[in-house]
């Protein structure tokens, strides 16, 4: 089966949903990942969840295109945060067809954290969703061996892992743990590259996660050598660069995005 790829929508949040699907299937790409909550006061936010025209209008672009929706984000379980208040985002995500919803776990209780990402996990399987644990570094759940701990704590049959190749790079998480993991826990990973010198700071951490990832092959990731760890799943493309979309236009930087990536794979 020929490799799928998803256009994340942290690549391209300037558009809408409906402007997403539509350049994402010019360009090629078999699926979006949609952005259904505002994970920062200051991004574009597209309400989905309470908007009937724009659920209407994505709903009907994704059947003009034939595109379907991969993922959607974010969960974002903090101390402050009950998983019962993402139940509309997974009923609007499972109603665009959506498989999966990502989940970070950026609360210093590891034991409320995993209590509250089983009961998230027991709510989205009502929608039929995975729910896909990310470990950004900068979150209290940093690397891959904190994630497999909570994974393995749930053993809830719907609980994935998400790699994304920048968050693993940065928490200086190991191939050999990665090779390790059932198959069945991956469903999907984020594909991009990145300046091989981590940054020192949190501004500059999060600096090169929102603002200036590379394309696959133009930055010093170990990407290939973590592809060959995990199973065949499908890639979405996860490359927020401000300057380069400016410069290129979103149209083409998306485009971009993927032929650079297919060209790097060999696919």
């Amino acid at each position: 089966m020929a490799q799928q790829y998803s256009l994340a929508h942290l690549t391209a949040l300037s558009c809408s949903p409906p402007e997403l699907i539509r350049i994402a299937a010019k360009a090629g790409y078999d699926f979006v990942s949609l952005r259904m909550t505002a994970v920062t006061t200051d991004e574009p936010f597209y309400p989905l969840i309470t908007d009937r025209n724009l659920m209407a209008e994505t709903k009907s672009t994704l059947v003009d295109t034939g595109m379907a929706v991969l993922d959607i984000e974010l969960a974002r379980l903090d101390a402050e945060t009950e998983p019962e208040e993402y139940e509309k985002v997974m009923e609007r995500g499972a109603e665009l067809g959506a498989r999966s919803i990502i989940a970070q776990l950026p609360d210093p209780d590891r034991e409320r954290a995993t209590e509250r990402f089983a009961r998230l996990c027991d709510l989205a399987q009502q929608f039929n969703l995975s729910v896909d644990l990310e470990f950004p570094s900068w979150t209290e759940t940093p690397d891959l061996r904190t994630a497999i701990q909570v994974i393995r704590a749930v053993n809830k049959p719907n609980a994935g892992m998400l790699i994304d190749t920048l968050h693993f790079d940065r928490s200086a998480s190991r191939l050999e743990e990665l090779k390790e993991l059932p198959a069945h826990w991956f469903n999907f990973l984020h594909l991009c590259d990145a300046p091989s010198e981590h940054p020192s700071t949190l501004d500059g951490l999060l600096h090169t996660a929102r603002e200036e990832r590379f394309y696959p092959g133009e930055g010093g990731l170990n990407i290939k050598d973590v592809l060959a760890c995990v199973p065949p799943v499908p890639y979405s493309l996860e490359i927020p660069n401000v300057h380069m979309s400016k410069e290129l236009g979103v149209e083409e930087y998306v485009r971009q995005a993927l032929a650079t990536t297919k060209k790097y794979l060999g696919h």
